[in-house]
């Protein structure tokens, strides 16, 4: 390990530790005392930290408050720093964490919230599908017509996911984004109201969530293994309409890019 990266992992330790660095950890400013550099160093990083999650985990910092998370997220990056230089990438960990922290045991939906926070946070940045014949409703009503259901995929659209959950995470989420009023959700809160969340990307880059049925989730889990149509069907049962769903997914944008691969032998 060279001289700088020995200088920058000693300085990474000593930001969450009270040990003294040992000399010549940090480059000190005019006049600035090895303690004094440190305690700024400690108070950006943990600035950078409460940013980062505040940007990722909207819904989780609102129910919380400003100053418990700006502890949590602090407490957070102490225990589980980046390991990558993009701080988008990071905060997977955070459901975990707070599903662990027995402070927050009090909001049980919190965790689930976070995951689902994340799943839209990853749907923002997730990478756009190879191109391939685009999900028309031409294309996709004659797809369905001419080829072979036991060979056609339906591909969800971009950063698509499902997040489960005993509570109601998709109504929480929709009310902190202003989509639904606050009184929907203290209302599905009090009725212990369990919801599956869908997470998709439209073609516009907007992320959207909504609460699905058993069936359509069933349907829509089957499609993100990805199976084929014929099997996806099997799936979701006989109490899935597929031509009602099929009207949904068109005109709320669920539906990727068509891709039919030749038949297996």
């Amino acid at each position: 390990m060279n001289r700088e990266a020995l200088r920058q992992q000693r300085l990474v330790a000593a930001l969450w530790r009270d040990d003294a660095l040992p000399e010549g950890g940090l480059r000190l400013p005019a006049r600035a005392t090895a303690a004094q550099a440190l305690a700024a160093y400690r108070g950006n990083a943990g600035a950078t930290a409460e940013r980062a999650l505040g940007a990722a985990f909207p819904t989780v910092a609102a129910l919380v408050g400003h100053e418990p998370f700006a502890a949590l997220a602090r407490h957070f990056w102490h225990l589980h720093p980046p390991q990558r230089g993009d701080l988008g990438e990071w905060g997977d960990e955070l459901p975990g964490f707070i599903a662990r922290n027995g402070q927050l045991a009090d909001v049980p939906y919190l965790p689930d919230c976070a995951a689902l926070d994340w799943a839209v946070h990853r749907a923002a940045r997730a990478a756009d599908p190879p191109p391939a014949a685009p999900a028309s409703p031409v294309n996709l009503l004659h797809a369905l017509a001419h080829d072979d259901p036991d060979h056609l995929r339906l591909p969800l659209a971009a950063g698509a996911t499902l997040v489960s959950s005993e509570h109601p995470i998709a109504t929480l989420w929709l009310a902190h984004d202003g989509r639904l009023p606050f009184d929907t959700a203290r209302a599905a809160l009090q009725a212990h109201q369990a919801e599956l969340a869908f997470v998709w990307r439209d073609a516009q880059y907007r992320v959207h969530v909504q609460a699905l049925a058993d069936a359509d989730a069933a349907f829509m889990a089957a499609l993100l293994r990805p199976l084929v149509l014929s099997a996806a069907l099997d799936e979701a049962g006989p109490g899935f309409a597929f031509d009602r769903w099929l009207a949904r997914a068109l005109g709320a944008q669920w539906l990727g890019d068509l891709h039919t691969p030749p038949p297996q032998r």
